[in-house]
This record gives C-alpha cells, structure tokens and sequence, in this order.
C-alpha cells in the first residue's frame, strides 16, 4: 500500500461528520431560526458544540462549566465537572481529533492549498500554554467573581472568544432570526472579525484555535498521561526512523511521547509506521 493511500484521513473525517450531524440533527431549528430546548439539552456532548447551534441537541461542556462554576446549582457543578473527568479519563484528546466538529472544520480548512504552510515558529511551544490561561480566566475565574447584581456570572469565552459559537450559533441564528438582525452590535463584529482570523490561520496553520486557545481541549489534555484510552511504543521494534514525528501535524514526536498532551489521536502515527511499533491499547499490533 503505497504511503499517500496509508495517510488518507478521510476515514476519520467520515467519523467527524457523522458525529457533527448526529449531535446537530435538529433540522427544524435551521428551518425556525430557533434552538432546541428539549431535554436532551441537559446533556453535555464530549466535543466543542456550540449550545446555541440552531441544530444542536446538546449542551457544550465549556458552556456549562461556565454557568455552574459560580452557582450554588452544586448538582450541575458536579455533573459538569464529572463529566469532563469522565471523558477526559477515558479517552484524553481522542475527542479533539474525532468528535469535535470545530475540530473537523478546522481540518478541512488545513487542506486548502496556500503557497507556504506553517508547521512551526519561534513562540510556538509558549504560546501553546494560552489555552490554559483562557481556561481558568475566562471559564473559570471571571464567571465566578465577575458577578451581576444577582450575583449571576456571564459565560465570558463563549461571550468574548470563541469562535466555534459564532460560526455554529451567531451567524445562523443572525441569518435565520430576522428579530436578532436588528440586535446585532460590536460584540457581533467582534466576534466574526475573530472568526474570520482563525478560519485564515487555519488555512496556513494546522488547527490553531486547538493549539492555542481551546480551553476544553486544554482540560482534556490534562488527562491525557493516564487516560484509559492511550497508545504504546513498542521500543524493540521501533527504528527511530522519525517517520511518526514527521507526518505529525501537531508537532509530537509519538516515539519519544506516545501520550504527549498535544496530540489528538488522529492515528496517522500508527498508519506511517513501517514497524507498526506505534499501537493502541484497542487497535494492537498483530505481532503482539
């Protein structure tokens, strides 16, 4: 099998698509220009997915964590919290890479030819270490202590960054929803000049807003050293070749970091190895 053939990731991509419209499939709200509101929006979905998403049937954990963080709601608290210990203990960054459909969008962007790609750059490994920051400043900290009169706190990322709600949500509820048109301010700008900067970056720069700002994957990365779901190397059949490091488009080197909290689990490692050292604790070499 020749080696582009062994690199296609449209396998994947098929799995992201079909998780992105199993978890948007509430047409009727592309139709209305209205949210869903039923029960099912009580739970949260592993993935970054906009609540206010026209055709959304679920709740986005980074969205919930913000409305609970400050309340004395402490069954959602908990709920919430646990949720993301769940997910992140059972498959780590597994979500990135196969169940976020800002993840998927941002792949296909990737693939748009552009004279000079950017795999790399001075800062690059610092500015890594903004997601973090955007957590616990913007999901946690200013929604528990930037306070209302109530003493209700704001969803500050969803409200002031993140561009996935403004793709999935702002700009089909504005287009759909003639009442909002009439609503729309410099928040709105804002939020789509953002939008607009990360779908160019993604373009030349392989997933920039999992790099560098999503807090969600941030979390998930905390857990990805120890989650259940994790890969192996088998060091007496690994060469060192640097095939896995080379076709990496997160920057990890799988031979030396099998679980290295950037990486997404997209597989590719795996597919390139010409030792098939590099397996999974659920897909294992047929040597072993």
């Amino acid at each position: 099998m020749d080696k582009k053939k062994r690199t296609n990731e449209w396998g994947r991509h098929r799995v992201q698509i079909l998780w992105a419209f199993l978890t948007n499939s509430y047409l009727v709200g592309f139709v209305k220009g209205k949210i869903y509101q039923g029960k099912l929006k009580n739970l949260c979905v592993p993935g970054l997915n906009c609540y206010s998403c026209p055709g959304a049937l679920g709740a986005c954990p980074i969205g919930a964590m913000q409305a609970v963080v400050g309340s004395w709601n402490f069954k959602l608290a908990f709920y919430v919290a646990g949720f993301l210990m769940f997910v992140g203990a059972l498959l780590g960054r597994f979500v990135c890479g196969w169940l976020c459909p800002f993840g998927l969008i941002q792949d296909l962007l990737h693939k748009i030819p552009f004279p000079k790609k950017i795999s790399t750059f001075r800062g690059d490994r610092l500015l890594r270490k903004l997601k973090y920051v955007i957590f616990i400043v913007f999901v946690i900290l200013m929604p528990m202590f930037v306070v209302d009169l109530l003493g209700q706190g704001a969803p500050f990322f969803c409200k002031l960054i993140c561009p996935a709600g403004t793709l999935e949500g702002g700009v089909p509820l504005v287009l759909l929803n003639q009442g909002m048109r009439s609503a729309i301010g410099w928040l709105y700008a804002w939020k789509n000049l953002l939008l607009a900067v990360i779908i160019i970056l993604s373009v030349i720069i392989y997933r920039p807003f999992c790099k560098y700002i999503c807090p969600l994957g941030a979390v998930y990365s905390l857990f990805q050293p120890i989650s259940v779901f994790r890969y192996r190397v088998d060091q007496e059949a690994c060469t060192h070749c640097g095939a896995c490091a080379k076709i990496c488009k997160m920057q990890v080197d799988p031979s030396k970091s099998p679980n290295h909290m950037e990486c997404i689990r997209c597989g590719q490692c795996i597919k390139v190895c010409p030792t098939s050292a590099i397996t999974s604790n659920i897909r294992r070499n047929k040597k072993q």
